[in-house]
């Protein structure tokens, strides 16, 4: 995992001392709210319904035990004893007082996080496969490529008022888990034929407004050129994005207007100019940065204890179904912790529950931790021989719930419970879902089935690429929701097709049963999942469902 050296730390604090000025000249009234605002917003600080939200950045959603005692700790302290883990791997929390933020991101520079660039026009948080350094699957570990675009893109002097906020995801496997076709650059490292390491790099996606799948701008770059074009392509975006118009400023606009190979020739030219300058430092700097990465230490010992579990406890084998995937190192296993409990608020970790997942993965999984895009909790490196006793201290903790990939491992948004931006509740839709199919004990049956919950346009829950999405909008005052289907955020990226008029909130749940019972009756047996039969189906047979079903029973009744 990266450490921060002296001018990293350096850099940080006076980056809090420039902020804590700015927070006192706030209090005393020498800032008034409209001069306060871009400045809380480079330090990841929003006014939200009810209070100040502080968003802190978990770079390619890697942490340490340590750090994660630290987050639970600043819960405690500042705020109401819990966080909210988002799909950009960041944590927020949601009461934070102004005169006590100074005091949060010291207390996280402690720990080597920070809040800047978690807001604003700019070059965010950038975000990884949460299996990166463990899968079986990969090619290669993604997270020194996306430390090394943190550190380019921090504070870097062209790239702090952009058109409109910018987000790169980078995976080191050919699974995409990191949704990078929905990203405004995303990053997919690759071979080419001759077996050489380079990248495949994306242009042009995003969700909200106006959803797209991003577009290949470059099928092979060489390792050396990687931050030269990652470069080209952010000057090209700030010169010639749009700022008429802020539902017109994002990358994938520019893309579209301009046309991709208009806009790879203007990305190319830019390239040829400034790759002369990068002479090579870059990749000393990745080649330390990758020195930071090492794997741990794998230990061989015999799996006897865990295989005698899944014989002797169901429930243990209920949950290593589900909450296991396929790790590099024989023996060992990814484990997903879902902070999806059945009728739970999706992405919140208690601070009592953060201390434990420190505690367990300091005992049991080399000290490290994942916060997926999926608003889970990974532990990447643990021996089978160690996961009966790791079940059983998630179990005491409540965080052993059995659902990873199920219809109520839901991502949703904070909603109109917290959101300023909201229009409606994402929360509570969730909870319900996630609750009838508990009571129906259906969701092991469905298997595999993505659902997202956005509660506004700007598609934060990524209900797009849900395989089944809902969207929560106000009509006349009243909360009315959109269902899509057939989104996938994989290497397959397709964006949801909507079903037809919107629901209302007492309405909603029923509609997703429906829709439920619909791939049930016509799925081609168990192993045909959800978004299979819908590529097969089409929209048809589940409109039917939605829709002709609805009118019949209201007709009977």
């Amino acid at each position: 995992m990266y450490r921060y050296n002296d001018f990293d730390t350096a850099f940080l604090a006076e980056r809090n001392a420039q902020f804590r000025q700015q927070v006192e000249r706030r209090i005393d009234g020498s800032l008034t709210e409209d001069e306060f605002r871009p400045l809380r917003l480079m330090n990841g600080l929003y006014l939200q319904l009810h209070a100040y939200m502080l968003r802190v950045a978990i770079p390619y959603g890697t942490l340490r035990s340590a750090q994660m005692r630290q987050l639970a700790m600043i819960a405690d302290k500042w705020d109401k004893g819990y966080g909210h883990f988002t799909t950009r791997q960041n944590i927020q929390y949601n009461w934070p007082k102004l005169p006590d933020v100074p005091d949060i991101l010291d207390a996280l520079a402690e720990v080597q996080l920070h809040a800047i660039q978690t807001s604003g026009n700019t070059i965010r948080n950038v975000t990884a496969d949460h299996f990166a350094g463990a899968a079986a699957d990969e090619i290669a570990d993604p997270r020194p490529v996306a430390e090394l675009l943190r550190q380019w893109s921090t504070d870097h002097p062209e790239f702090q008022f952009l058109p409109r906020k910018f987000k790169f995801a980078v995976t080191g496997s050919p699974n995409d888990r990191a949704v990078t076709k929905a990203h405004d650059i995303g990053v997919r490292m690759i071979r080419n034929d001759k077996g050489e390491p380079g990248y495949e790099v994306l242009v042009g996606g995003g969700l909200g407004r106006t959803p797209m799948i991003g577009k290949v701008i470059r099928d092979f770059l060489p390792p050396e050129d990687l931050l030269p074009y990652m470069e080209a392509i952010v000057s090209v975006y700030n010169l010639i994005g749009r700022r008429d118009n802020k539902y017109k400023a994002r990358i994938k606009i520019t893309v579209h207007e301009t046309g991709l190979d208009t806009f790879r020739e203007k990305v190319e030219t830019r390239f040829a100019e400034i790759r002369p300058a990068f002479s090579g430092v870059d990749q000393e700097m990745l080649r330390e940065i990758e020195g930071h990465f090492a794997p741990p230490a794998f230990r061989n010992a015999p799996t006897d204890a865990y295989e005698a579990a899944r014989d002797a406890n169901p429930a243990f084998r209920a949950w290593a179904d589900t909450n296991l995937a396929a790790h590099r190192a024989e023996g060992y296993a990814i484990v997903t912790v879902s902070l999806k409990k059945h009728g739970a608020t999706p992405g919140d970790a208690s601070s009592d529950q953060m201390r434990v997942l420190a505690d367990l993965a300091e005992q049991f999984g080399h000290d490290e931790l994942r916060i997926s895009h999926e608003q889970n909790v990974i532990l990447p490196h643990v021996h089978k021989s160690d996961l009966p006793a790791l079940y059983a201290g998630l179990r005491e903790a409540d965080l052993a719930t059995a659902n990873i990939g199920l219809i109520s491992d839901i991502i949703a948004c904070p909603g109109m419970d917290y959101c300023a931006l909201a229009t409606a509740r994402s929360i509570p839709v969730a909870q319900e879902i996630a609750e009838r199919f508990e009571e129906l004990k259906l969701e092991h049956d469905v298997g595999p089935l993505k659902l997202k919950i956005s509660g506004c346009i700007n598609a934060c829950g990524h209900h797009h690429v849900g395989h089944i999405g809902i969207l929560g909008l106000d009509r006349a005052g009243v909360e009315n929701y959109q269902i899509t289907l057939g989104g996938d955020g994989t290497e397959e990226a397709a964006i949801g097709q909507r079903t037809g008029p919107g629901f209302a909130y007492d309405e909603i749940t029923d509609a997703i049963e429906r829709i439920v019972r619909a791939y049930l009756e016509h799925r081609e047996g168990p192993d045909e999942t959800f978004l299979m039969a819908y590529r097969r189906l089409g929209l048809d047979p589940f409109k039917a469902a939605l829709y002709d079903d609805a009118k019949a029973k209201a007709h009977a009744a």
